[in-house]
């Protein structure tokens, strides 16, 4: 039985966008000094390199170091579409881009290396901590064995309740009669100018007494 491939249009434009960039490394590596079979290995290992980066974000929770190398092997490619875009002279390529292209398979070789031998990110369990593992008693044909219910876990006792401190009731400050008469006749003054109670930072500052005294005479105007 035939299989009918249906054609896909992200599928077309990946062929299309991989054929391309494939030829400008080639191209790029060739105008570097990179003849023959070795300019056709440039951007097989470009791509190759990026595949291993991408299957090792894809498959491990720890990818800094794959982030690394797929934006290192992404930048490869990019950089040889743009400098085969006319941007560079192919005919006179610089020193600096003929040592980089050089350099690029031990580059390659040591990404490719370090992602396929990177360590996992998995705990390992320790055979002497882990719990023995109960065996479950073995039943009789015929025989149903009721097993116990497990006791209930033992809860810690109830903290004693701390006991609330005594309020500590403030001095009485005796209050002199006439006193009394004075700050009553400024209580009723302040209420009749501006409508409210006179309070006691109020009533000390007229009277001119301290704190306390101001406290107890405020208390029993009220």
């Amino acid at each position: 039985m035939s299989r009918k491939i249906r054609l896909d249009a992200v599928l077309i434009q990946a062929v299309i966008a991989g054929a391309l960039s494939f030829a400008h490394l080639h191209d790029l590596a060739e105008a570097a000094g990179q003849d023959g079979w070795k300019a056709w290995a440039y951007p097989i290992s470009v791509d190759l390199l990026l595949v291993a980066a991408w299957r090792r974000m894809r498959t491990h929770a720890d990818n800094r170091a794959a982030w690394v190398w797929f934006v290192i092997a992404l930048a490869a490619s990019l950089g040889a579409n743009i400098a085969t875009a006319g941007l560079l002279d192919l005919e006179d390529v610089p020193a600096w881009l003929r040592i980089l292209v050089a350099g690029w398979p031990a580059l390659a070789f040591l990404g490719g290396t370090l992602l396929a031998h990177a360590p996992t990110t998995t705990e390992p369990t320790d055979p002497d901590t882990a719990p023995p593992a109960t065996p479950e008693p073995e039943e009789a044909p015929g025989l149903t064995v009721e097993r116990a219910p497990d006791p209930a876990p033992e809860l810690p006792p109830a903290p004693a309740p701390v006991p609330k401190p005594a309020p500590v009731s403030a001095p009485t400050v005796a209050v002199p009669p006439a006193l009394l008469d004075h700050a009553r006749k400024v209580a009723d003054t302040h209420h009749a100018t501006t409508g409210d109670r006179i309070d006691s930072a109020t009533l000390r500052a007229r009277l001119g007494v301290p704190a306390p005294l101001a406290d107890a005479i405020t208390a029993q105007l009220a």
